[in-house]
């Protein structure tokens, strides 16, 4: 585990060009992840009208590209620690953009299936690298704000696919969504010219290639697979590490299930159930996702300011009482303040997972650790639109998100697990 010390100054380079290039890279990447998450949900209806598919194979494409971005989670993940976060960021963006744009070409299931399962191996790699770049480029005192934009760049990727599939689509078809997914590719171009490596990776990769010749011949003898797993290996080395490994699992699950379950089947929710019609449904979500841009650009400044685990049972808290209160609301102007808090407080945590797993883990495994531990999370809550469907099939949407709390629960208890590492340097 990272022995990090106190730090009082700045954390790696004073250079805020750089900071400020390596952040945006960062967020940058993430959205165009959300981006192409996102734009596959509205292009399902003209897959199933073109290919002749049924609701469950159209939906399973969701579910390919999902088990996609966990094998390129993983994989990344320890080659980001080998090649570097900048250069592998760039291959990740690469993978997605290309196969996103073949994705336009497909003549059936089989084939869309493909892309998108090669498209999902680059996405999965976006969210560690570009958390651990984020993290070790600013000073330590500015960690959880920076990863917290980073996740903001996720949701401002997901609302630019909102704005742009539908008028894309009447004007040109589902495949015009796809082709866009091209554009990414150039802004892979742009990122490996214009950010360098962070010095504290570059520093570690010095200290390891100066390390015991016997060792480093031995990991290189078994090539990139002997690596990868030592590099696995070392996020369950020891009790305290298995500890802190498995909390962290709970908490970036809870994270997941907890969005993909209120973001899938609240636009259902207001616009049928609670007789708002589709128009206002929509409107009442985007307010939702407005809090959630909101809860975590604030959880930033919170972890920074009073200590990451303060400010998660803050939020953990605050998504039990308002995910509660929303279940019971039946007024429709209760409904659109009470999403908007929903949403800061059950989504605000996304930001500072980046931060966290960043300060737990040191350099060698940071982007290993980061990728595995948040796309075993995104794996298991991607169960939760299933989950919630069948609660709600038989107890109604409003019973089934009362019962999300106690995921919440179960992760403010994780919490206790988990070393504060506010304003410590990066091993």
């Amino acid at each position: 585990m990272s022995a990090s010390t106190p730090l009082t100054t700045t954390d790696d380079s004073d250079d805020r060009g750089y900071r400020r290039r390596a952040l945006v890279a960062a967020a940058v990447g993430y959205g165009l992840d959300g981006f192409d998450l996102l734009i596959l949900s509205f292009a399902l209806s003209g897959i199933i009208a073109s290919f002749g598919l049924s609701d469950v194979a159209a939906g399973s494409l969701s579910t390919i590209t999902l088990l996609g971005a966990v094998v390129g989670g993983i994989v990344f993940g320890a080659l980001a620690d080998r090649h570097g976060r900048v250069r592998v960021l760039t291959w990740t963006v690469l993978i997605f953009a290309v196969f996103t744009g073949l994705s336009a070409l497909a003549q059936g299931y089989w084939d869309l299936a493909a892309y998108r399962f090669i498209a999902g191996i680059g996405i999965g790699g976006e969210f560690g690298i570009g958390m651990a770049l984020a993290a070790e480029a600013v000073r330590a005192d500015q960690r959880a704000r920076a990863t917290s934009w980073v996740g903001v760049g996720f949701q401002l990727g997901v609302f630019a696919a909102a704005v742009v599939s539908a008028p894309v689509i009447a004007l040109w078809g589902w495949r015009a969504l796809f082709v866009i997914g091209l554009v990414p590719a150039v802004f892979a171009f742009v990122i490996r010219r214009g950010v360098e490596e962070p010095e504290t990776f570059v520093k570690a990769q010095e200290a390891e290639e100066s390390s015991a010749e016997a060792a480093r011949g031995e990991a290189d003898a078994g090539g990139v697979p002997a690596a990868f797993g030592a590099k696995i290996a070392a996020l369950i080395k020891d009790r305290e590490t298995v500890k802190i490994t498995l909390a962290l699992t709970i908490l970036t699950s809870v994270q997941n299930f907890g969005y993909f379950g209120i973001i899938t089947w609240l636009p259902n929710y207001l616009s049928e159930q609670m007789d708002l019609g589709v128009t206002k449904g929509s409107l009442w979500t985007a307010v939702t996702v407005m809090g959630m841009l909101a809860g975590i650009l604030i959880f930033g400044q919170v972890a920074d300011r009073l200590g990451r685990r303060p400010a998660f049972w803050i939020f953990q808290a605050g998504a039990i009482v308002t995910i509660l209160a929303y279940s019971k609301f039946t007024d429709p102007s209760a409904l659109l303040a009470g999403g908007f808090f929903m949403g800061a407080f059950a989504n605000g945590m996304l930001g500072g997972h980046g931060a966290l797993l960043a300060e737990l883990y040191p350099t060698a495994i940071r982007a290993t650790a980061q990728n595995v531990i948040f796309n075993i999370g995104r794996a298991i809550g991607g169960l939760a639109p299933v989950v919630i469907a069948l609660l709600a099939g038989h107890l109604g949407f409003g019973f089934a998100l009362a019962l999300l709390p106690i995921v919440y629960f179960i992760q403010f208890l994780a919490m206790f697990l988990i070393p504060e590492r506010r304003g410590h340097s990066l091993d």
